[in-house]
């Protein structure tokens, strides 16, 4: 592979203004308790990302985009009471993200659509900080004496006038309840708020003063005042921060970085302590109420702990821990969510990287440091013209990268080291007018289209070529239904003669793209819009399970075109797979125009299967849902890409392809039923990084992936903690790689060499370092630990990184210890304190039972291990149904080989076509001289250290870590 790295394309970083956790945390629940479980991170730019915990994945599902000078500063959620039907079932209730931001409305957000669903704005002032109500204790649900509690939570803000007011979330609604106190004379700031329980608000002002007040009737119960300011420093204290414990203490941080503990019966002052050297942000605590943790401008993130049982009678004291730099910048936001098996602390600020840090386990597992840059890359290109396209906001570029010869012609010329101006040139900008920011950009194979959507309007642009390698950029106009509604994903076919849009309802539809006979060849869209209908699942089941949700985990994520452009996949959160084909060949001499809709019996036994479908004729071709659809498998969990492999031979193209269909006297607008014939084969890699391929015309596994089941890939491959965010096909001849990328690392897998088998102890070759399934079960029935192991104990991490290793940790008094028996010592074992013991067996191979199809691959390959690949389809000189061994040669070429030299990627961008000389290799043995250098890319890297943020606070004895 060629490498183009380049770190000049425009992508600012947004800083982390908020967090917030989907449920409250028990410490009782298991995971699958919570398997709606999100985390929202809000940011400067108004852009909310949705993440998935999954038991420490950490995957981003949706970003809801903002728009033009927005921000958000607050978030939370809250959740619906659950609903009983008739028959006695039980539905969780609805939840709900709202969020704030240097407005005076609070906004409500639709998951399922991924834009706000509504607003409430009042007479009063900017909104600077917001809390939800709690939840009735278990036992007042089941009572229904109290007439005073509203089932639904409401929400509380504090604004920069000093007044404080109530919204309403009954109903299903949002809208302005009451004003708990009104502006002071002070007029001071409300900087932090808070609900200590249902009918009492703590709220945090910018006067160096504490008020308590009575939710229901806005009686103030008490004002706690911090006193004065430092000496030569600022005369009021802000209050940045207040949180309380699970019995009632007040925690507040404020800007002379003190922590201040509040009695939260009598509201006056515990104990205070000095652990910052500069203002602490914002304040957290574990779900026992034992722990407390402190962020703030200093860049620390401190941990306090509530230490013995003091004097009789009295309070237990609180103490500093230890604190640590995982930030470079200020840390603006922390939350907390802790079950039996996820407990961790999520903090992020100015440096724009969500950190992961592990609280139940402090100290015995790393932190874990998530890029701040997308998930889905905002990359595309136009691999022919050498363009690469990026956008973000509402700005789109697109560059042409100079090729290997043409560098190597500007240095000979020069005689001197090449400019790297001149390896590239910005060949058209284009900026979106409107007030949201795009939610999508593709640019089309042959750099002549390019297309971008917002949550409001669909643009399309016809690209012409220009002197100097520029491009010219005009609109094209398009039909209202079309452009008037809004998307979440457009993307051209390779072809270039379909247009895909996902709309917010993640409702799918095709446009045709057809030039006029004109000399200028003007792009235009035929009237006729294609809507894809998607198979129906079982809404009970999934309505049980997530109904808090929605049709959230409906949402499409992810789509990808065949190589011929006749087949279509889409993939949802959930993990189900949906694909139609285009049937019939193009018919040139028939009008785009002409109104031909033909009407057929549904074939499928869902619960539209008496459901007449019409199809929309365009020049002889229509979309059909593929009739094997049903058949593909859902996966275990969200795509993350779906790819299908590049087609090796290229078919010629008919200007009439239906020659054969003629008109009747009851059919006078024939069609054809001709279904695509060419590459099929999909692969889908999961967010567990599980990979499959599937044969989407005949609906299941293809031959590759049953003797390459997961369980199979590098060891290393599964162990990566950042997922994949693309992938490049690097096909020539006999030779099959993909190479994978994520936000820190780039691997490359040999599909025509067969991964190794991972022999493990027991006798099934089971691997047991593999990764646990997604679906909470594990691949070995026990698991003991060895004495040799340089880890903590033999448990998976709570949620954040690794468990560090003996030799590393930093802090704590000794783990293992030795039992010695008689006078010699020398061979006595070590035992660790944190291990389970397990009494052995005889038959200890007998208890490990695998739950992956790894058995299974001693049948699959021949006998030597090597994979048994069926080159009668691949290889015109192989006899038709011929079977022969793939054997290593004598290099032994590797099947799989990663880095992790690059940093931040945004994206990777093919470049070059390589579709002759690929072509022209099919079939034959490429020597060592015709074997070419591979694919080309530009790989675009957005490290942290070039990002414009402000200048950071320095203390006395600061320097960078």
């Amino acid at each position: 592979m060629d490498i183009h790295r380049c770190r000049f394309v425009p992508y600012p970083r947004f800083a982390i203004n908020a967090l917030a956790f989907s449920h409250p945390s028990s410490l009782n629940a298991t995971s699958k308790e919570y398997s709606t479980l999100r985390l929202a991170i809000g940011r400067a730019n108004g852009d909310i990302e949705i993440w998935n915990p999954l038991n420490g994945i950490w995957l981003q599902e949706m970003v809801l985009h903002g728009g033009k000078d927005r921000s958000i500063e607050g978030l939370v959620w809250t959740q619906d009471p659950d609903d009983v039907d008739r028959q006695g079932r039980k539905t969780p209730g609805k939840l709900r993200l709202f969020s704030i931001g240097y407005s005076t409305a609070v906004t409500e957000w639709d998951l399922a659509l991924g834009k706000p669903l509504r607003h409430s704005a009042g007479n009063f002032g900017e909104l600077w900080c917001i809390a939800a109500q709690p939840g009735l204790p278990s036992s007042e649900k089941a009572s229904t004496e109290r007439q005073d509690h509203t089932r639904e939570p409401n929400l509380v803000a504090g604004c920069a006038d000093g007044a404080i007011v109530v919204f309403s979330t009954s109903d299903g609604d949002l809208r302005f309840l009451k004003a708990l106190a009104r502006p002071s004379k002070k007029r001071a700031r409300v900087l932090s708020i808070t609900y200590q329980n249902r009918d009492t608000v703590v709220v945090g002002h910018a006067d160096s003063t504490i008020r308590v007040f009575d939710a229901r009737n806005g009686q103030q119960i008490r004002n706690m005042s911090l006193g004065a300011g430092p000496v030569g420093g600022p005369k009021e204290t802000l209050v940045w921060s207040v949180k309380c414990l699970p019995d009632g203490t007040i925690v507040s941080g404020d800007s002379t970085g003190t922590l201040r503990f509040w009695d939260g019966k009598t509201y006056t002052l515990l104990q205070r302590i000095k652990s910052h050297v500069a203002d602490i942000l914002d304040v957290t605590a574990s779900a026992d109420g034992e722990t407390v943790i402190s962020g703030g401008m200093d860049r620390r993130t401190t941990v306090y702990k509530r230490m013995g049982r003091g004097k009789k009678g009295g309070k237990r004291q609180w103490a500093e821990l230890m604190h640590r730099r995982y930030h470079k910048h200020d840390v603006k936001a922390m939350a907390t969510f802790e079950t039996k098996s996820l407990s961790v602390l999520v903090s992020g600020g100015l440096d724009t990287n969500p950190i992961i840090v592990p609280i139940q386990k402090f100290g015995k597992e790393f932190h874990r440091t998530i890029s701040g840059l997308p998930l889905q890359p905002c990359m595309g290109g136009a691999p022919g013209e050498r363009l690469m396209m990026s956008w973000w906001a509402e700005e789109i570029h697109i560059w042409r990268i100079a090729g290997y010869d043409q560098s190597q012609r500007q240095v000979s010329q020069k005689g001197n080291e090449l400019d790297p101006v001149q390896t590239r040139k910005l060949a058209a900008s284009v900026v979106i007018q409107g007030e949201e920011s795009l939610t999508s950009a593709d640019l089309a194979a042959n750099g002549r289209m390019l297309a971008a959507c917002s949550v409001s309007r669909v643009k399309l642009f016809r690209l012409r070529p220009r002197p100097r390698d520029t491009l010219k950029v005009l609109k094209v106009e398009i039909p209202s239904e079309v452009g008037e509604v809004g998307a979440r994903m457009v993307k051209f076919s390779p072809d270039g003669k379909w247009l895909l849009i996902i709309r917010a309802n993640s409702s799918t539809q095709v446009c045709r793209l057809r030039e006029d006979g004109s000399i200028k060849k003007r792009l235009f869209i035929a009237s006729k819009i294609i809507n894809l209908k998607r198979l129906s699942r079982d809404p009970i089941t999934t309505k049980v399970q997530c109904g808090s949700l929605g049709s959230y985990e409906r949402s499409i994520n992810r789509a990808a075109f065949s190589a011929d452009s006749r087949v279509l996949v889409v993939g949802d959160l959930s993990g189900y797979l949906d694909s139609w084909v285009l049937e019939g060949h193009e018919d040139l001499t028939r009008d785009a125009d002409e109104n031909v809709e033909v009407t057929e019996p549904s074939s499928s036994d869902d619960e539209d299967a008496d459901e007449e479908i019409h199809h929309q004729v365009i020049l002889g071709q229509h979309w059909i849902r593929n009739p094997t659809a049903s058949l593909i498998p859902k996966l275990s969990g969200s795509a993350l890409i779906l790819s299908f492999r590049p087609a090796k031979e290229q078919s010629t193209k008919a200007i009439n392809g239906n020659t054969a269909v003629h008109p009747a006297r009851k059919t006078s607008r024939p069609r054809s039923q001709d279904l695509p014939h060419g590459e099929d084969r999909l692969l889908a890699i999961t967010c567990g990084h599980q990979m499959y391929e599937f044969n989407v015309l005949s609906g299941g596994l293809s031959k590759w992936s049953r003797r390459n089941p997961s369980p199979s890939l590098p060891r290393n491959f599964r162990n990566l903690k950042d997922r994949a965010m693309g992938l490049i096909w690097d096909i020539c001849g006999r030779r099959e790689r993909i190479w994978l990328y994520g936000s820190s690392w780039l691997w490359m897998l040999d599909l025509s060499v067969g991964f190794p088998i991972v022999k493990g102890p027991g006798k099934h070759g089971v691997d047991r370092n593999a990764p646990p399934r997604l679906d909470g079960g594990n691949h070995l029935k026990r698991r003991r630990e060895s004495d040799e192991s340089d880890v903590e104990g033999g448990k998976g991490n709570t949620g954040a990184g690794d468990q560090i290793p003996r030799s590393e940790l930093s802090m704590g008094i000794g783990r293992k210890f030795r039992k010695m028996e008689g006078p010699k010592t020398s061979n006595s074992p070590w035992i660790s304190a944190d291990r389970e013991l397990v009494r052995a067996s005889d038959d200890d191979d007998d208890d490990y039972e695998t739950a992956n199809p790894s058995a299974l691959l001693d049948l699959r390959r021949g006998p030597d291990g090597n994979i048994i690949t069926d080159r009668s389809a691949e290889d015109p000189v192989a006899p038709r149904g011929s079977t022969t061994l793939a054997r290593r040669r004598m290099r032994h070429p590797r099947s799989s080989w990663g880095t992790h030299v690059y940093r931040d990627i945004l994206g990777i961008v093919p470049l070059g076509d390589d579709a002759e000389h690929r072509d022209g290799h099919v079939g034959r043995t490429l020597s060592r001289d015709d074997i070419p250098r591979g694919v080309e890319v530009a790989l675009v890297e957005r490290p942290l250290w070039e990002a414009d943020l402000p200048p950071r606070y320095h203390g006395n004895q600061e320097w960078d870590d």
